[in-house]
């Protein structure tokens, strides 16, 4: 099986969901025995010195990268106002991504050309001009409904106001090119049925994100630790807006109930305004080497989500690695865990104290809890496993005759 993957960014370090989403994924099927070619943006966002990637990033046959500038510009924003253009989506628009994907189209013969998120799906018509491959869409969210609640949260009216147009133009995006590709390949059951409620109609599987579980293996020394942490990319804005409502809501109450807990904070872009903060007992890390080690060395991990969509890498992380992971209703969305028994659900600041102080009680057995979610991930979310049934699904599809011939109607 011979696999084209298109990314909007470089899907290394691994210090995002996105990237451990791609990485893990393409790995697997490289080890069923898929040729595996890359075609990414490498974004002033999340830039990558491709002279630096470690000896074991050898997965890919090919790796091509084509540099982007996608720094949010004010007056680009103002001019979009009077587009009907995305603007989501526009600041993925790039010839030079396109030149190179035709180029690639041209010289080889791929049976599957499979899209990292929807910010992909300008491409669609240069795929279909230039090849008969699948074209999969793997969709890592309901990318706006992730804009939709972060909207609704938003208090600011003019920020709300522009929040709400720029989610309605992603949103008529998105549904315009729900059929335009071959196949869907939604994160979870829960993603799934809603591309279905909003009228997709294509071939589609739920394939859940998978992990490396040999990287989770460690043990912490400090396993017994009552100490909080949180680890999340900061320039994603459902981090940042779950952390500062904790801070502002949760923290101090916790603090004077438990005056010796300490919570920890990591994040990927840590901005200067959440460095700069002067916050007793709370010690920021900004970027950290090891996202791994760094939640090994706390015995809690919370996970304050009140926007968002598709499935919570960090949580599943978490949960690997055999820890208490306390996060709101909408932060579990798309993972079954269950309340109690692998994760702890708490949606508002009395619930959130409620949870660690069981925790710290000893009324809730951690040590259980913590086995159990380690369990579960490793029955539902190998990226071995996860890939395998997926490659089926590309092997059966490309043996379709019914598929033969619609792909023949693409060129």
């Amino acid at each position: 099986m011979k696999i084209l993957q298109l990314c909007k960014k470089f899907p290394y370090p691994l210090k995002d969901g996105e990237s451990i989403a791609v990485t893990y994924l393409s790995n697997a099927l490289h080890n069923l025995g898929c040729e595996i070619s890359l075609l990414s943006m490498n974004t002033t966002k999340h830039f990558t010195d491709l002279n630096e990637l470690p000896v074991d990033f050898n997965h890919y046959k090919e790796i091509h990268v084509t540099d982007l500038d996608n720094t949010v510009n004010w007056l680009d924003a103002f001019k979009n106002l009077f587009s009907k253009d995305s603007y989501h989506v526009s600041r993925f628009v790039s010839t030079e991504f396109r030149d190179k994907l035709i180029q690639l189209l041209s010289t080889n013969d791929y049976d599957v050309v499979q899209l990292e998120t929807l910010y992909l799906a300008p491409y669609i018509d240069v795929i279909k001009e230039h090849s008969n491959a699948l074209i999969t869409m793997r969709a890592h969210n309901v990318e706006f409904e992730i804009w939709e609640r972060i909207s609704k949260n938003t208090k600011f009216l003019p920020k709300k106001w522009y929040l709400r147009y720029l989610t309605h133009k992603l949103k008529r995006y998105e549904l315009n090119h729900l059929n335009k590709y071959d196949y869907l390949i939604a994160v979870s059951d829960r993603d799934l049925k809603k591309f279905k409620a909003l009228g997709y109609k294509n071939g589609a599987i739920s394939s859940p994100i998978g992990l490396d579980l040999k990287n989770y293996t460690r043990i912490s020394k400090t396993n017994q630790s009552k100490d909080i942490c949180f680890i999340g990319a900061l320039d994603w804005m459902p981090n940042m807006e779950g952390l500062l409502w904790f801070l502002d809501n949760v923290w101090p109450d916790l603090h004077k109930k438990f005056p010796d807990i300490k919570f920890h904070i990591a994040g990927r872009n840590t901005p200067e305004s959440l460095l700069n903060k002067q916050i007793e007992n709370v010690i920021i890390h900004g970027e950290v080497a090891d996202a791994v080690e760094f939640v090994s060395n706390h015995g809690m991990m919370v996970v304050p989500l009140f926007s968002g969509s598709g499935m919570r890498v960090k949580i599943l992380e978490g949960m690997a690695l055999g820890k208490v992971v306390i996060t709101t209703t909408l932060g579990k969305e798309g993972i079954d865990a269950v309340h109690g028994e692998q994760i702890l659900i708490a949606d508002n600041p009395a619930a959130f104290i409620e949870q660690i102080s069981a925790v710290k009680s000893g009324k809730i057995n951690t040590l259980q809890l913590g086995q159990a979610a380690k369990k579960f991930v490793e029955d539902y979310y190998d990226h071995g496993t996860n890939a395998l049934k997926l490659l089926e699904k590309y092997r059966s599809l490309k043996d379709n005759p019914i598929y033969k011939k619609e792909m023949g109607n693409h060129s």
